[in-house]
């Protein structure tokens, strides 16, 4: 599992190196952040204490489903379905749909956050 480079920056900034990028203009660098977010909030929000507690058990824990890392974490699973989406739309987790469950991977677990 890799360090996640993390960035914030204003939606504007955000948008335009987007753009810059869509357009050939600007290529990332590899030490470039890959997720996004526009506060310091939104990412305290996104990777709190227990946020970060939850991504270290699914890494070591690999659970089969949301009800195995329900009973794992001991939270309910419908607070998880909704905290794994969220982390799934920034790239920290993949919510692998298998026949009758989904399995949560965890992409991240460690995190370099840089601000400007």
């Amino acid at each position: 599992m890799n360090k996640v480079i993390i960035g914030i920056a204003s939606q504007d900034a955000i948008r335009a190196r987007a753009r810059a990028i869509a357009r050939g203009e600007h290529k990332p660098a590899p030490d470039e952040p890959k997720i996004w977010f526009t506060s310091m909030r939104s990412l305290a929000e996104v990777l709190s204490d227990d946020n970060r507690a939850l991504l270290k058990l699914i890494r070591d824990e690999e659970p089969e489903s949301l009800n195995r890392l329900a009973e794992l974490s001991g939270r309910a699973a419908s607070n998880l379905s909704r905290t794994l989406k969220t982390m799934e739309h920034y790239g920290l987790v993949e919510l692998q749909r298998q026949a009758r469950n989904v399995r949560p991977i965890a992409k991240a677990s460690e995190f370099l956050i840089r601000a400007a």
